[in-house]
């Protein structure tokens, strides 16, 4: 146990004596905020709760069809009240790989939207402080919380200053799955990306694997609300959290999994412009498509464009075209592409490894 201020937090150790990072991804508890006397965020006509719920069943549901290798738990299944103390501990008690607790967002702007993915962490402004103060004050609706949470308050700035010090073994791992999350919001599901932050939230703070907190939309506002609450805008979200999901475990099970290779059918090709065709430095790309064949070197799928790369993610490879040094180059290009591939996004290349955008801005900074 280690013990930081007034709160006891529980912390896996290696035999070696090191905090143990994790290196598998088979057991996920997936938190579906608020329930049951907790209605969250209330909009015009919804309500938070039952929103995150149907957002975090169909997200448990994408990943159980496809992968026979992960347990899928839910912190609640149906509209119930479930304290926040209660909802870390079903998560470290089955000793999960991930956390994932799925909430709506709102402000007094209406005219404000967009997602966000959080991390445990110090809030560095006052809206990341106003969310987690939204998030922690369900502890009031508790019995005795007072005595639970060891004097915690959810209103008070000194009660968050060593919330810097909590998650931060897994934060590294934390912030690259937030990052996933959040490309997915914007290149699939074409969402708003307002970021991954860091602020202190009571639920990540007691979890002992990386954990998020995802703010899939704003109910307050209007055109959201109804996106949030609509059967397509729920699809849209549960599977773009999978997909973050699905390349999260691909990258933590193996670390050489994203493997950057050049398409045979123009290795031949660049290799007479550039003696070294592995790439080192960080760059841009546009994917195209995925498949669960790797091409033939004679296809002529890609033949009119340049710089082709695949990538492989377990049994699947991505291709991706193009090479651009700035995002804003690549976006250019993407809205070509998206003329003969609609669904083409941006990703970022380091080190011929595929990264998360949030990170390759940090690196370019």
């Amino acid at each position: 146990m280690l013990t930081v201020g007034f709160f006891i937090l529980p912390l896996h150790i290696s035999a070696s004596g090191e905090p143990d990072l994790k290196s598998k991804v088979h057991i996920v508890v997936i938190d579906a905020g608020h329930g049951g006397k907790d209605p969250g965020a209330i909009g015009s006509f919804a309500k938070e709760k039952d929103i995150a719920l149907g957002i975090a069943l169909k997200l448990g549901k994408y990943i159980e069809d496809s992968f026979s290798d992960v347990t899928v738990i839910y912190t609640r299944d149906q509209d119930v009240f479930i304290p926040l103390y209660d909802r870390a501990d079903i998560a470290n008690k089955a000793n999960a790989d991930l956390f994932i607790s799925i909430h709506v967002n709102s402000s007094e702007k209406n005219y404000v939207f967009g997602t966000e993915t959080f991390v445990m962490g110090e809030h560095k402004n006052q809206s990341n402080f106003e969310v987690a103060k939204t998030e922690n004050n369900v502890i009031t609706l508790e019995d005795d919380y007072s005595t639970k949470y060891e004097g915690f308050d959810p209103n008070s700035v000194e009660s968050y200053i060593i919330f810097s010090l909590m998650q931060r073994t897994y934060l590294n791992q934390s912030v690259k799955f937030a990052g996933k999350v959040q490309d997915e919001f914007r290149e699939k599901a074409r969402r708003v990306d307002r970021g991954v932050l860091q602020a202190g939230f009571l639920v990540l703070w007691r979890t002992t694997m990386p954990s998020v907190l995802v703010e899939t939309g704003f109910i307050s506002h209007p055109d959201e609300e109804k996106y949030l609450t609509s059967d397509q805008g729920q699809e849209y979200l549960a599977s773009s959290i999978f997909r973050a999901f699905r390349d999260y475990k691909a990258d933590i099970e193996n670390s050489s999994m994203f493997e950057n290779k050049l398409v045979p059918a123009v290795a031949t090709m660049i290799s007479t412009q550039n003696s070294d065709t592995t790439v080192h430095a960080m760059y841009y790309k546009v994917q195209v498509f995925s498949s669960k064949a790797e091409l033939e070197a004679n296809d002529t799928s890609l033949r009119k464009y340049t710089d082709i790369e695949f990538f492989t993610s377990g049994n699947w490879y991505k291709y991706a075209v193009g090479r651009y040094l700035n995002y804003q180059e690549a976006s250019e290009s993407l809205k070509k592409i998206r003329e003969g591939y609609p669904d083409a996004f941006i990703i970022a290349v380091d080190k011929g490894k595929i990264i998360p955008l949030v990170e390759a801005k940090q690196i370019l900074k």
